[in-house]
């Protein structure tokens, strides 16, 4: 293979004249994602940090190893002075899409949504950083009072020394159903490998700040069934979830996930 059929050495044209970005499919506070042709350009914002940037194509690259169905990375670059990764476009729909199009079949997605999850937790890819080192740093930033952060330190040593993989963002969102039937998972940017019952966490508190406390409590009840997780060490995770992820959270999803690190929300300890 020539450099030049090389995606890591693309050519001698420049990557705004290969490159277009007219077509854009998604906009987050801090990038904006387009779709051009077979390629989906994810373009970060000029303050976003590139060591961040590329973390996560590191570790896209490395969950590519994995059986798992993911987009496969094509390029890192920068257009107009921004970074950039460029990746394989899956067309389809999300299942956050077909949970709210089809709510009569949320349960069955539900379930298929878990069942990914827990082909995602099966897998272990060893070079991934450390959930419980980044956790760690993380709650000591979040602004707790000292005793609730020496509290919830406690509770992270209670998480099993595993090195399960572990997406670190799993939301319907992030699941993409092709045309022809097949599930992606997208957006590697946050995965480590660790306790798979501190994922299950994040994914609750993720439904929770949607909007979805009730789909939490659902996909909270599927997932101990489905994976048979202690419910109850789930549940005394969440707090500590909750003080990790508060710092990077919108407002409005900082403040309640400060509530539950402070023990001033709580899970349902039903079924």
């Amino acid at each position: 293979m020539s450099y030049s059929e090389n995606p890591f050495f693309p050519s001698d044209a420049a990557p705004e004249s290969r490159i277009k970005l007219d077509n854009v499919v998604a906009r987050r506070s801090n990038k904006t994602i387009y779709r051009d042709g077979d390629k989906s350009i994810k373009v970060f914002d000029l303050n976003f940090p590139k060591t961040d940037i590329l973390n996560e194509a590191l570790n896209q690259s490395r969950v590519e190893v994995t059986p798992l169905n993911t987009p496969r990375l094509l390029e890192v670059l920068k257009l107009d002075g921004r970074w950039a990764i460029v990746s394989e476009y899956i067309s389809g729909k999300t299942l956050a899409d077909l949970m709210r199009d089809n709510p009569d079949k949320f349960d069955e997605y539900l379930h298929i949504f878990v069942e990914m999850q827990l082909v995602v937790q099966a897998q272990h890819v060893s070079d991934l950083n450390d959930l419980r080192d980044k956790m760690s740093r993380r709650i000591a930033r979040a602004g707790l009072s000292e005793e609730r952060r020496a509290e919830l330190s406690a509770r992270l040593s209670e998480m099993a020394d595993l090195d399960s993989v572990c997406h670190g963002d799993f939301f319907p969102t992030n699941i993409i159903i092709a045309a022809y039937g097949t599930p992606y998972i997208i957006d590697w940017s946050h995965v480590t490998q660790g306790d798979p019952a501190a994922d299950a966490a994040l994914t609750y508190l993720l439904f929770v700040t949607n909007g979805q406390p009730d789909h939490a409590d659902r996909y909270l009840d599927v997932y101990c069934e489905l994976s048979g997780a202690d419910k109850e060490h789930v549940g005394r995770l969440i707090p500590v979830v909750a003080a990790a992820h508060a710092e990077k959270a919108p407002h409005g999803g900082r403040d309640i996930l400060i509530k539950y690190a402070n023990g001033e929300l709580g899970w349902r300890r039903g079924k």
